[in-house]
């Protein structure tokens, strides 16, 4: 073999060890078992990691836009104004889904939905609204129209929202999802800014 021969065989051979070097790192970009395990596990930690007070939270939460819901569809059905109809068709549109997320993370965690719990607070997210409870707020309204509906309508929703917002807080202090935790803050900045749009227009009746 002449020392030409030789030289094309070695350089042949590097060419095809760094040939087969570079697909092997291009095969494995990305591709790395205990990344996807991390990755797999930070997700499950994320969204089933939770406290009790994350439990309560969606619990009284669940409850209590149900009965938003409740005054809200009423309102967006028999409000004399647009203005009035418009927003309650909102706060119901907004909470219907949140509801169902709610549920959803405490069928996740393992916990019971709130049909299922027998404890004190429970009915309505365990508050009152204007001296009243869900009940007594259904009541007044339901024996209201014209602008009168409108004006007790908008003090009854701006209470709730108010309970909404301090059940909020309390779970930005004590709880620990991800998940509870940011629909907490979502609640705070759409409910404040909701209160501020019916301060409005109570004063605009």
């Amino acid at each position: 073999m002449t020392a030409r021969t030789r030289s094309r065989l070695v350089a042949a051979a590097a060419a095809f060890s760094l040939a087969a070097s570079l697909a092997a790192c291009s095969d494995g970009a990305g591709a790395d078992p205990r990344s996807t395990v991390v990755q797999t596990s930070s997700a499950a930690t994320t969204t089933t990691e939770h406290d009790d007070a994350d439990v309560t939270f969606a619990q009284m939460m669940i409850v209590h836009h149900e009965g938003a819901i409740e005054m809200a569809e009423l309102a967006a059905a028999t409000a004399s104004t647009p203005q009035v109809r418009a927003l309650a068709a909102r706060i119901a549109a907004a909470q219907g889904p949140q509801i169902d997320r709610m549920k959803r993370w405490l069928d996740g965690w393992g916990e019971p939905q709130p049909a299922d719990v027998e404890h004190g607070g429970m009915d309505h997210g365990g508050m009152s609204m204007d001296g009243t409870d869900q009940a007594g707020a259904m009541s007044d309204l339901r024996g209201l129209s014209g602008t009168e509906f409108d004006r007790r309508f908008l003090e009854l929703m701006t209470a709730h929202h108010q309970g909404a917002v301090t059940m909020s807080e309390e779970e930005l202090a004590s709880g620990r999802n991800a998940e509870a935790l940011a629909l907490a803050r979502s609640i705070i900045d759409d409910q404040t800014a909701e209160i501020t749009e019916m301060t409005n227009l109570l004063h605009g009746l």
